[in-house]
């Protein structure tokens, strides 16, 4: 297996783009300008925004799995002791400062 081109490594903390643009968005509304963890990764495979719309989706994206903690998503402050994991490709993540 070749490996991971992507920024992150597990335990990494991270911060989803919060961006709305027209076109077909891998990453859940939801958690959108939320922060949270690298909890995996899975490698680098092609951007399926871009395969979407019939291109070769390169260059390839690292894609992650990111943990959230449930109240960080929901806002709830009283929600389960939880968290929230969603796959999200590289060009989503910011690092947390």
């Amino acid at each position: 297996m070749t490996p991971a081109s992507g920024r992150f490594n597990p335990g990494d903390r991270v911060t989803v783009k919060f961006e709305d643009r027209p076109g077909h968005l891998r990453t859940p509304w939801y958690v959108r300008g939320k922060h949270g963890w690298i909890e995996r990764v899975y490698g680098d495979f092609l951007n399926p925004e871009l395969l979407a719309f019939g291109k070769d989706g390169l260059p390839k994206k690292t894609l992650y799995l990111v943990g959230f903690d449930y109240d960080e998503v929901f806002g709830t402050g009283q929600g389960p002791k939880d968290k929230v994991l969603v796959d999200i490709y590289d060009h989503w993540l910011e690092p947390l400062a």
